[in-house]
């Protein structure tokens, strides 16, 4: 790889590669295997970066890749047996109301732990669309399926989440 190209590269990863982890996190829901999914992800794109040919859109090819590499990583068949049932940390907010931050971050942890009980292509539609903020062509061409697949995913995938979140607001209600 050239000079330029390699200085591009870094620029890119440099710039991406938060987004890409926070995007891996919420495809899988582990900090830990959000990291390695990036890291994966920012290795393929280094291997193929020469033949990158619109790297204008270079972003949109990133996440394609990282969920390629995601759904790669789910067939595994030592992936399937692994039990992940640890706590998420708590962030702290500094800059919010005392009062407010709290209720975010359990809206927000009630949310992640929900999405995690919906579907892994309705998860990943939900997450394209709504935290990463893509139009559904953009989501069609990183799923590889059409933009019509992609609004039906959408549809039973806020169902599926709706579900999951009522369903996980009953057992806080009865645990506490």
């Amino acid at each position: 790889m050239r000079k330029a190209e390699e200085q591009g590269f870094r620029e890119f990863a440099v710039g991406h590669a938060a987004s890409l982890r926070r995007t891996a996190y919420l495809f899988c829901g582990d900090w830990h295997m959000a990291e390695d999914l990036m890291q994966a992800s920012l290795l393929k794109l280094y291997q193929a970066w020469h033949r990158i040919e619109w790297r204008d859109n270079a972003s949109a090819y990133a996440r394609k890749v990282l969920l390629r590499t995601w759904l790669d990583e789910k067939r595994r068949p030592w992936r399937r047996a692994e039990q992940r049932d640890g706590q998420v940390p708590d962030v702290a907010d500094t800059s919010a109301d005392p009062d407010r931050a709290g209720e975010r971050l359990w809206a927000r942890d009630l949310v992640h732990a929900a999405l995690l009980h919906v579907p892994p292509r309705q998860r990943v539609v939900l997450v394209l669309r709504y935290f990463e903020d893509l139009p559904v062509a953009e989501v069609a061409v990183a799923m590889g399926c059409t933009e019509g697949t992609v609004k039906s995913q959408t549809a039973r995938g806020l169902v599926a989440l709706r579900a999951a979140v009522e369903e996980l607001e009953r057992g806080a209600v009865v645990a506490s």
